[in-house]
């Protein structure tokens, strides 16, 4: 048997280059990736650019800090709301809504925004505020209004159901409960929320 002295070499696999807008949502996937799995205090731009298989440098001519970066992924990945749901009573749309948000919080972008809210201090949440009032809460209330303004014509709501502090509860108690109680809100959690505060509120 003949065996040769020279020793093949494994091919390696080349990572494709890329630039623009690909290289760009591909930092902004390993920031909600990084987010979701290490949290905000675990989250290192070195890390982000190991995940989107790129050099640190490409991450910081584009975000000079963590806050900007995660600003704009989380701007980028939180799911939108499209539609308010049309069951044909406030109670069951409103349930539905609720869970509509659960699954938005607890998608990979909504993980990766709890641990903003969760870990961050004071200071720092601050640069997150306008993002999570376009993100998440102002979808939210623009919704609940719809399902109100149905329920009014309807004429299963009082008139003045739609008044910003009666549609801000839901969002509010979702926010407070999630970062202050570490909710996960179960079906039953909703179900109390709805028919103990929102019905008597809304009730004629």
């Amino acid at each position: 048997m003949i065996t040769s002295r020279w020793t093949a070499t494994p091919a390696r696999t080349a990572v494709p280059r890329r630039r623009g807008a690909v290289l760009e949502q591909a930092i902004l996937d390993a920031a909600l990736e990084q987010l979701s799995t290490v949290g905000w205090n675990g989250l290192t731009m070195e890390g982000v650019a190991a995940g989107a298989q790129t050099g640190k440098a490409a991450v910081y001519r584009r975000w000079p800090s963590k806050e900007d970066l995660v600003v704009d992924a989380l701007r980028a990945g939180l799911p939108g709301f499209d539609s308010a749901p049309d069951l044909g009573s406030v109670r069951d749309d409103l349930l539905e809504l609720c869970g509509k948000m659960r699954e938005a919080m607890f998608s990979r972008p909504g993980v990766a925004l709890r641990a903003v809210l969760h870990e961050c201090d004071t200071v720092t949440a601050e640069r997150f505020h306008d993002v999570i009032f376009a993100g998440v809460i102002e979808p939210g209330v623009r919704l609940i209004k719809e399902v109100v303004r149905r329920g009014i014509a309807r004429g299963e709501v009082r008139s003045g159901g739609t008044d910003d502090y009666v549609c801000d509860v839901i969002p509010a108690m979702l926010m407070y409960r999630s970062k202050v109680c570490g909710s996960e809100w179960r079906d039953e959690e909703f179900e109390a929320l709805i028919d103990q505060v929102m019905v008597p509120l809304l009730r004629r």
